[in-house]
């Protein structure tokens, strides 16, 4: 059994690696080891998230998928998640998240079949639930700030969020010499999504 796992900002300015520590403590009090990680920068709302599927296409059966929080690994719609979950359930893929207690047995094989199945079955009600609870606080957060941002236009105080254009020449830059997307992001620390940004402006004014 191998424990992979995995860590999640949503924007480039947050720090993925802030709970590294806390998933190796709980590993080593469980005489595990942590043989893979996975980091990435990118939103809990969308499926699409390259190290994440990286870690699934690495996996083995009985495998653990190690993760700080349930909403590290989805603040997903409803049917995104499922498909999620169809994926983990067809790799045989065991969630253990800090915050469920009741997953922490899948980071063992101890106890009897009917009980591990039990656990199990629980286990999976309450992702369920974490998972719809890590979703609604996302639409929240979405809907609050909107109605603040419409609230500053209406009143004349609205800005937006001023553009980092010296990191956004130097992206520029590396796109036209030839960098890979990937490349841009590991030098830069910016999202995927900035990149993409910069590179459809470039195409414009070609």
């Amino acid at each position: 059994m191998f424990v992979r796992a995995y860590l999640r900002a949503s924007t480039s300015e947050q720090d993925a690696n802030r709970a590294r520590t806390q998933l190796k403590s709980f590993a080593a009090e469980r005489g595990l080891t942590i043989a893979a990680w996975y980091v990435e920068n990118e939103s809990g709302a969308k499926l699409a998230r390259p190290e994440l599927f990286r870690l699934l296409a690495d996996a083995h059966p009985g495998d653990v998928l190690l993760v700080e929080q349930v909403d590290r690994l989805s603040r997903l719609t409803a049917d995104d998640w499922e498909r999620l979950k169809a994926e983990l359930t067809s790799r045989r893929v065991r969630v253990v998240a800090l915050d469920l207690p009741t997953s922490w047995m899948m980071a063992t094989n101890a106890g009897d079949e009917f009980t591990g199945r039990m656990f199990e079955a629980i286990n999976g009600m309450l992702l369920d639930m974490l998972a719809a609870v890590a979703r609604k606080d996302y639409d929240d957060r979405r809907r609050r700030q909107a109605q603040g941002q419409a609230k500053a236009k209406a009143e004349g105080r609205y800005k937006g969020r001023p553009e980092d254009t010296e990191r956004n020449e130097g992206i520029a830059q590396m796109l036209t010499a030839g960098q890979s997307w990937g490349a841009i992001q590991n030098t830069t620390g910016c999202s995927r999504a900035t990149v993409a940004k910069i590179a459809k402006r470039l195409k414009k004014a070609a």
